[in-house]
């Protein structure tokens, strides 16, 4: 219905369905611009090679695994010795790098 005064109404129900219809058009449009682009590239594969020493490097691990799991087994039986003093002013000096 319309306001016979202002016919308002009327004008905000057109200004909407000609919104609606600009946006399936631009979509429309859209689309068909992506098909196309689709269609047009061809399919690339991008390929990595690494030298030998990156190829050694994932392969081997840069710590002794053996001294981790002994370090673990201790913390676990509570036999790992923890100097709490250097622990505290390691904690501070992280501190004062976070304020600078």
């Amino acid at each position: 219905m319309t306001d016979p005064i202002s016919s308002f109404r009327r004008v905000a129900q057109m200004d909407s369905s000609n919104r609606q219809a600009a946006a399936k058009a631009q979509e429309r449009s859209s689309d068909a611009a992506s098909e196309t682009l689709l269609k047009a590239a061809p399919t690339q594969s991008d390929e990595v090679k690494l030298s030998e020493v990156a190829q050694k490097a994932m392969q081997e691990p840069e710590f002794d695994r053996a001294k981790v799991e002994a370090i673990k087994l201790a913390i676990q039986q509570g036999q790992y010795p923890m100097d709490t003093r250097r622990i505290a002013e390691n904690f501070m000096a992280i501190e004062k790098m976070i304020q600078d």
